[in-house]
């Protein structure tokens, strides 16, 4: 399966980063970073684990908890993709 991320996510992920980097060093922001990395290399093997969204009418959005944040994903069967849609 591949993933691939929106720009909104892009844009959305690059804020958080920023923001980080002002509360926090540098090497919190970057583990921060590496972890959230990890989720997502490892959601095609975890999908089954993440629930449904309720902020979409679709059964194919779920989203992700991760240290304060959502992470909506969208998994495309037929082009076999997982979309990240954004983080907030």
């Amino acid at each position: 399966m591949k993933i691939v991320a929106t720009k909104r996510y892009k844009k959305e992920l690059k804020i958080i980063l920023e923001a980080l980097l002002d509360q926090m060093d540098f090497q919190s922001a970057k583990n921060f970073k590496l972890y959230l990395d990890t989720i997502i290399i490892n959601i095609p093997t975890k999908l089954h684990k993440y629930k449904v969204s309720s902020f979409f009418n679709d059964p194919h959005v779920k989203e992700i908890d991760y240290s304060g944040f959502k992470i909506f994903i969208y998994e495309d069967i037929k082009q076999n993709y997982i979309v990240l849609l954004s983080i907030a």
